[in-house]
């Protein structure tokens, strides 16, 4: 994992973050860590919130600096929490200028065994947060004259996965959402784009779901050799995040190796 007051030798250095206001949902573990650590080494006042409270405390003490991180416990289907954790960001560090609606859980279900309640509670966590959370930044960045919303996507949709097909259905929606915001807000310079990682090694990824014989299945399917890791994700976040990619919006950014 990068360390926090270093960027990887990979990784490029964009000026245009230092001292902007970032707020990533589920930041703290996962891809969601990395979000944090790579823009906390950009030097932008980061701001994040999850339901573990242990991993994200822990998280937010190793990010000191000019600018501490700032870690919020919070339920993201929780909507009007939500908007509390983003204001207390915004009440530490001014106004949000980037958002990552990177929060997600992608449990297995099958269709059979699916209940209206446990519909809701998937949508509430892999979709819903994503638009609350984009409405509740929206006055900040048409304020500072702009601001970029990255929603998370999943390529699991895309090559027909099986055995998750709300989350599948969630992650498909994003991809819609990312566009109509867009569109909505382009003219006030906020763009809005996805970021659709492949399968990315993460801790829980490992634990739960990667099996002796996916090494195979997953060598067969990247044209790349290698394993994504949640460290390639974030380096396209600071990218669209960045004002680099200032003429960038309504489009998905897919880093899954050329799987699909």
């Amino acid at each position: 994992m990068t360390n926090a007051s270093q960027l990887s030798p990979y990784t490029a250095r964009y000026p245009s973050l230092a001292g902007r206001t970032v707020f990533i949902s589920g930041g703290a573990s996962g891809i969601g860590e990395s979000l944090v650590r790579a823009f906390h080494a950009q030097g932008a006042k980061v701001g994040f919130c999850d339901l573990d409270a242990a991993a994200g405390n822990a998280l937010a003490a190793q990010l000191q600096g000019e600018h501490p991180a700032l870690f919020v416990p919070c339920d993201v289907t929780d909507t009007v929490a939500l908007a509390a954790a983003i204001d207390a960001v915004r009440q530490r560090f001014g106004p949000i200028a980037v958002l990552l609606n990177n929060a997600a859980n992608d449990r297995r279900h099958e269709m059979a065994d699916v209940t209206s309640d446990d519909f809701d509670r998937l949508v509430a966590v892999n979709f819903k947060h994503q638009f609350f959370a984009a409405q509740a930044v929206a006055d900040d960045m048409r304020a500072l004259g702009g601001g970029s919303i990255v929603n998370f996507g999943s390529i699991s949709w895309m090559i027909k996965g099986k055995g998750y097909p709300v989350y599948q259905a969630c992650k498909a929606a994003a991809r819609g959402l990312t566009r109509s915001l867009a569109r909505d807000l382009g003219k006030q310079s906020i763009r809005v784009n996805s970021i659709v990682p492949g399968w990315v090694m993460t801790e829980r990824q490992i634990k739960l779901w990667v099996k002796p014989e996916s090494g195979a299945e997953i060598d067969a399917a990247q044209c790349l050799p290698g394993r994504v890791m949640a460290e390639d994700i974030a380096a396209m976040a600071l990218f669209l995040a960045a004002d680099d990619s200032r003429m960038c919006t309504a489009q998905d950014y897919v880093v899954d190796a050329g799987w699909t």
